[in-house]
């Protein structure tokens, strides 16, 4: 892939690093432990966790205390990957972490649509947001109503794409995290020729495109199968981004008037083409497969 992921410094440490993914049969194991205590000591002595980890009383901790652990162990990875990357590939893990600021954002939305009941600490992560983001991670957290987040939000890019909301209609938390998630998705489709060029360019765009081609499939199917959206509904849901789905195809799913009739629209897209046996329950199932045989 380019000069991207040439085999450099950042090659050997990802290397290194996936020797001490947890295994599948490791998976199991813990899902046999009697407890949440059992699991800490056992992830403790992982090499994955055992420097991380090492200081940590498992008698003490919380399932909140272990969540945000976990998630912390995954911003310590992107930073110790940072770190061995070069400028080009940093351009690259400046767009990625950008999902980070996101799942961050989410949770302080959560915490206001919950009324100040839920507790958010995200002192943990404060060092590493410092670090790589822009956003004040604690002015969020002490957020009390959705007018204060987007007021903490202002000098971010996020700012408008919130601030936008709400001049037609009172939107709920669902409506808050999908302007941010379309905006992410169509801020990286926007600026991918921009940062990157030949083989980089191309790798890029098919893992992204892809992945957008199917998580719109995955949501036009779902608000039709499920929750019998209307048309207009679901096109406010999609990710503004068409690469093997044409705009005819997205409309024609959209519009399809009962499932018989979205799987017989699907069966003329490239991706059906392409892998015969995909079906529409299947699609979740085929979004993981497609993905992880693209990025690996």
């Amino acid at each position: 892939m380019g000069s991207l992921l040439s085999y450099s410094g950042l090659s050997t440490k990802v290397r290194s690093m996936q020797s001490k993914l947890i295994k599948e049969v490791q998976y199991q194991e813990i899902a046999q432990m009697p407890s949440v205590t059992a699991i800490v000591s056992y992830l403790k002595k992982q090499p994955g966790f055992q420097d991380l980890w090492a200081d940590l009383d498992e008698n003490s901790l919380h399932r909140g205390d272990i969540e945000r652990l976990l998630t912390h162990t995954i911003y310590q990875n992107f930073a110790k990957l940072y770190r061995f990357a070069n400028p080009e590939q940093r351009t690259f893990m400046a767009l990625y972490f950008k999902r980070y600021e996101l799942a961050i954002m989410k949770e302080c939305l959560r915490k206001v649509f919950d009324k100040g009941h839920a507790e958010l600490d995200l002192s943990l992560f404060k060092d590493f947001f410092d670090r790589h983001s822009k956003l004040n991670i604690e002015k969020l957290a002490n957020s009390s109503t959705v007018e204060e987040f987007i007021s903490n939000l202002e000098g971010s890019e996020y700012y408008k794409p919130l601030k936008k909301l709400g001049n037609d209609y009172t939107p709920r938390i669902f409506d808050y995290g999908m302007a941010l998630d379309q905006y992410y998705f169509a801020n990286i489709w926007s600026v991918k020729e921009k940062l990157f060029k030949k083989r980089d360019l191309e790798e890029i765009t098919k893992a992204y495109g892809n992945k957008f081609d199917m998580l719109n499939l995955q949501w036009i199917y779902r608000s039709k199968k499920y929750y019998h959206m209307t048309p207009a509904d679901i096109y406010a849901l999609l990710i503004p981004v068409h690469y093997r789905l044409s705009r005819r195809e997205i409309s024609a799913l959209v519009e399809a008037g009962d499932e018989e009739e979205f799987k017989h629209i699907l069966d003329t897209t490239y991706y059906k083409k392409r892998f015969p046996e995909l079906v529409p329950e299947k699609l979740e199932a085929f979004y993981n497969l497609n993905l992880k045989n693209i990025l690996e």
